[in-house]
């Protein structure tokens, strides 16, 4: 996760301030670093010693193959997320399937799928306007241009238009969570991370509705809590899904349940 580790945080800074890649350090460690860098440097480092996120400090983030500006009116993307995008693309979908990301924020699901399957006819959904920007902002700056981005309320301005994959990263952190005090993610909108119900609210709601949005065999794919494998489970085979099962992250974590639509 972001910021356990504060050696690579200051390299990553101190790269931003040289507008080096990190390989550089070790190319030149005893290159002279000018000064009005060391100041911009030191500034950052204070800001990053007061909690603010380093994607904040930097303006971007990494994900999948792509490099994505970050604000923070949108979630920071995070490397859990890319078990989603793996599962994803190993669907048997058609060639031109369509393909719904619900709360894009950076758009970062959305891009990583389209750069990965340029015929998918891709939609990225927020309820923010300002995510919105972002992730077209994303897509112009990623060259993914045909991705889609609207505002939509999960499913509410989108008819009904049905999908052979809906995903999402949906807010599924308890109100009294003690880890919205602590890390990034006390800088990030908490709109985009609690829901009420012990944070399944978001999540019940998307897999109850999802069915009325998926093509005959779609498949819906959600992440979620570490601890809301069992539950999200049982929310997607009460609601009639087949091939109910759930993925686990790079920390061995349970993180994406997903089911297909059999109609």
């Amino acid at each position: 996760m972001p910021g356990e580790d504060p050696r690579r945080d200051a390299e990553v800074l101190l790269c931003h301030c040289l507008d080096k890649p990190r390989s550089w350090l070790y190319t030149w460690p005893d290159a002279e670093v000018a000064d009005d860098v060391h100041q911009q440097f030191a500034v950052l480092l204070e800001r990053r010693a007061q909690g603010e996120p380093v994607a904040h400090l930097t303006g971007s983030r990494g994900f999948w193959s792509l490099e994505l500006a970050v604000e923070s009116s949108t979630l920071i993307p995070r490397p859990e997320t890319e078990t989603l995008v793996e599962w994803a693309l190993e669907l048997p979908l058609p060639d031109s399937a369509a393909v719904l990301d619900l709360g894009t924020g950076t758009g970062a699901i959305a891009l990583a799928l389209a750069s990965e399957r340029p015929a998918w006819q891709v939609t990225g959904v927020d309820a923010e306007p300002a995510a919105i920007e972002l992730a077209r902002r994303n897509a112009r700056r990623c060259g993914l241009a045909q991705v889609v981005f609207e505002l939509s309320d999960w499913f509410a301005a989108l008819g009904d238009a049905r999908y052979h994959l809906v995903v999402g990263n949906p807010p599924y952190i308890a109100p009294d969570d003690p880890h919205l005090q602590r890390g990034d993610l006390r800088f990030e909108p908490h709109s985009a991370l609690v829901a009420a119900a012990d944070g399944l609210a978001d999540l019940k709601h998307i897999v109850a509705t999802a069915r009325g949005h998926l093509q005959p065999g779609g498949w819906l794919l959600l992440e979620h809590g570490y601890e809301q494998g069992a539950a999200v489970r049982e929310l997607f085979s009460e609601a009639g899904y087949a091939e109910v099962q759930t993925r686990h992250d790079l920390g061995g974590r349970e993180r994406i349940t997903g089911g297909q639509y059999a109609q």
